[in-house]
């Protein structure tokens, strides 16, 4: 890993230093999510009710697909949208591993099939499962002048679903670019025909949000509302899925309430630190986009603690420390010792003493599963967030804009989203150094999710951090770089995003480096950036949209 850059740290800021604030907006939820309701009677009856219906899917999914896959295609792609997959993900590896023998000839080509929608799907699964499939099996879809057919325009299933397969291209595949365009495209003209209103609202939505870039999670959610007013929707499936979403969601509210009462009753944060952003309710959706399995229930928490103190941390460097205050406290993470409290000013103790009780906690759970090697690990992607948050903080001082490499090669560290990946791996029973090491030492997809995060967040937040003084950008390290507009740059970053998610896909495709298992995590990190970073900051401003994502996921239960 190369070391971070530091810049000199020129004078000291006068006596009449004014501390910059943020105004961040108030944090809405305070107590709400602080109380639990655990109805034991009612969980073990619809436990029974899940079981039973589990086992009915069960059947379908391991019965013989015969010549006919497509009834079993879409069987998997319902189940895994319904998000209950994780239920059976050794019989959905072994039904998508027959498809493929069946479906594709050499080079990976999938053979006898027109239907555009039946395709598209099929690449579509196959490709997520990590098969090598090739995208020239779309050159079909082309007529004679070599543009795609405009008889398929009128085929709006086949169209969403050639959109949505589109989204796994890599770099190099043409036909897949231009797939992506032409359909978007034509499904935003679709909008202005007469869809029925079902439609329309689908093709809406995917246009807004693909299913490959979205928070699954969130993804489930409306596809189970959407299923709910489909008749025709198998409904011993839609009911298992309704249950199954219930359950976790009780769950995940535990884990919350948690959470809030370490945040608000043991720290008491909001009034401790009014000045920092008090966003425990919305790190819960962050990190519910990570995994949402029952099993990774203790690697919730734990990001939910992490994330919450890496956003102090950032505000304190970005806003509100004195340059003198935030060179001790980068020292006292560095020596990450107790007897450096004396030496921090008030407000910084607390957090201090927080981050390292967190640690402590991490460590314990982390020696009960016989890995002590983790904690090393943790610690000292903890410290460089304070070391590149430090050199950030100098550049301010100084008033000093680098060049886009330089910011990047130090801001994806300060964003904390390398804390984050390996906090992620507390869920993971089969987590290994190797797999440490890998995770920390640049990998390729790592790489990719970190540019995706810190690009995004300086497009969306950008003029809002400006306002109160900021270190540069990389919209404003970029626009003195190359002498550019705003606007140009911003389209410029937009490519290096859609270049990362390529190199996304790409890191998913077998043989992978580590396991399945330790990519999905990181992946979904990208998806969860994305949905935070699209469209503004959803993190800092969740007024409006997160709140609507925050009632979805932990208010309001599915009708079974």
């Amino acid at each position: 890993m190369s070391s971070l850059l530091v810049f000199a740290n020129e004078g000291r800021p006068n006596s009449n230093f004014t501390r910059r604030t943020a105004n961040y907006s108030p944090n809405i939820w305070q107590d709400y999510f602080l109380s639990y309701a655990d109805n034991s009677e009612e969980a073990d009856n619809q436990n029974k009710q899940i079981q039973l219906l589990k086992e009915n899917v069960r059947k379908v999914l391991v019965s013989p697909i015969d010549n006919n896959f497509s009834f079993k295609l879409n069987f998997v792609d319902s189940i895994q949208r319904l998000g209950v997959s994780y239920h059976f993900k050794h019989e959905i590896d072994e039904v998508l591993n027959q498809i493929y023998l069946i479906s594709t000839k050499d080079n990976n080509i999938i053979a006898h099939i027109d239907d555009l929608q039946q395709l598209a799907l099929l690449f579509r699964l196959l490709r997520q499962q990590g098969y090598r499939i090739s995208a020239d099996v779309f050159y079909k879809c082309k007529d004679q002048t070599g543009n795609f057919n405009e008889r398929l325009v009128n085929d709006i299933q086949g169209m969403m679903s050639l959109y949505e397969a589109s989204q796994l291209r890599l770099h190099g595949e043409e036909i897949l670019e231009e797939a992506y365009k032409f359909t978007h495209t034509q499904l935003a003209k679709s909008l202005t025909t007469q869809l029925c209103p079902s439609l329309a609202a689908q093709v809406n939505h995917i246009l807004g949000q693909s299913l490959h870039k979205g928070i699954p999670r969130l993804e489930t959610r409306y596809y189970l509302s959407f299923c709910e007013e489909d008749l025709s929707y198998d409904e011993k499936l839609l009911t298992f899925a309704k249950l199954d979403f219930n359950m976790l969601q009780n769950l995940h509210r535990k884990e919350l309430s948690n959470v809030t009462k370490w945040w608000n009753k043991d720290l008491n944060v909001p009034t401790k630190l009014p000045f920092v952003r008090d966003r425990v309710v919305e790190g819960c959706i962050w990190t519910l986009g990570v995994y949402f399995e029952p099993q990774f229930s203790v690697g919730r928490e734990m990001i939910m603690k992490v994330g919450s103190l890496v956003a102090v941390v950032d505000d304190f460097y970005d806003a509100y420390g004195t340059i003198d205050e935030l060179e001790t406290f980068t020292n006292a993470i560095e020596r990450w010792d107790i007897c450096c409290l004396d030496d921090l000013p008030e407000y910084m103790r607390f957090c201090y003493t927080s981050i390292l009780d967190v640690y402590q906690e991490i460590e314990e759970e982390m020696n009960k599963q016989g890995k002590k090697y983790y904690i090393k690990y943790a610690k000292k992607e903890m410290k460089r967030v304070f070391q590149a948050q430090m050199t950030e903080a100098r550049w301010l001082h100084c008033n000093h804009t680098p060049t886009i490499n330089e910011y990047m090669q130090v801001s994806t560290i300060s964003f904390g989203l390398y804390v984050l990946i390996i906090t992620s791996f507390i869920g993971m029973k089969d987590i290994t150094e190797e797999i440490l090491i890998w995770a920390t030492s640049q990998a390729p997809i790592v790489i990719a999710v970190l540019t995706i995060g810190r690009l995004m967040d300086d497009i969306q937040g950008n003029e809002f951090e400006q306002e109160r003084g900021h270190v540069a950008s990389s919209l404003e390290c970029y626009m003195m770089q190359h002498n550019t507009s705003r606007q140009d740059a911003i389209d410029q970053l937009r490519k290096k995003v859609e270049s990362a998610w390529m190199d996304i896909n790409k890191a998913c495709l077998c043989p992978t480096q580590v396991p399945m298992t330790f990519l999905i995590p990181i992946v979904n990190f990208a998806r969860v950036l994305h949905v935070f970073y699209k469209d503004k900051d959803l993190y800092t401003h969740p007024e409006g949209k997160m709140n609507e994502y925050i009632e979805a996921l932990l208010i309001n239960k599915m009708r079974a």
